[in-house]
């Protein structure tokens, strides 16, 4: 079984912001495959579903952000799913918006959310899909900014990239992250901006 988590902050205050986009997919992946939610022992919210011939377990970690990996390391270890089993889909600044790039075993990049998973699982051996959000303009903050939601425009253009980025996590989970990243990342960069 493999796990698959999306990053964000519980409650309605934060659905739809920026920082909530790993919550906004997996929902959009729970609408599209029959798959419903529920609250759990873990610190979260999982569901368990058959998709592209895989076992999966979908978790939203109902602590905040920047203290995901406390749910992540409970589940992953009543699961006994090791840490190259895991992938986390998040929100990135550094890519521009909609952008999406797969990566393993690779450090924070200065994700609080990332950096809480990485310290719990005392491993960084784990596959992500970096969904951007662009950087905020000036002089608005970060924090701001990634706890702001969507314009309209902004979300018009993620209808478009979250069925690409289900595609990602689909190359994932069936022929692994180095595949995902060669097809993925290299799609991108072929991309006109």
């Amino acid at each position: 079984m493999l796990l698959i988590v999306g990053l964000g902050n519980p409650g309605a205050k934060y659905q739809g912001t920026r920082h909530n986009i790993g919550f906004q997919i997996l929902d959009y992946l729970s609408e599209n495959n029959n798959f419903t939610f529920s609250p759990s022992k873990w610190l979260a919210q999982t569901a368990k579903a058959e998709i592209w011939g895989e076992r999966l377990l979908f978790v939203k970690p109902e602590t905040f952000m920047n203290e995901s990996g406390q749910a992540v390391e409970r589940i992953a270890s009543y699961f006994h799913i090791a840490a190259p089993d895991i992938i986390v889909i998040h929100d990135d600044l550094d890519l521009d918006l909609g952008r999406v790039k797969v990566v393993n075993s690779r450090g924070s990049g200065g994700h609080r959310g990332i950096s809480s998973i990485i310290n719990h699982l005392h491993s960084r051996e784990f596959s992500r899909i970096r969904v951007g959000i662009g950087r905020p303009p000036a002089p608005m903050a970060v924090t701001d900014f990634v706890l702001g939601r969507f314009a309209a425009a902004e979300r018009q253009i993620l209808s478009v990239r979250i069925p690409q980025i289900e595609a990602a996590l689909k190359l994932i989970v069936k022929k692994g992250p180095l595949a995902a990243m060669a097809m993925i990342n290299q799609r991108q960069t072929q991309e006109p901006e």
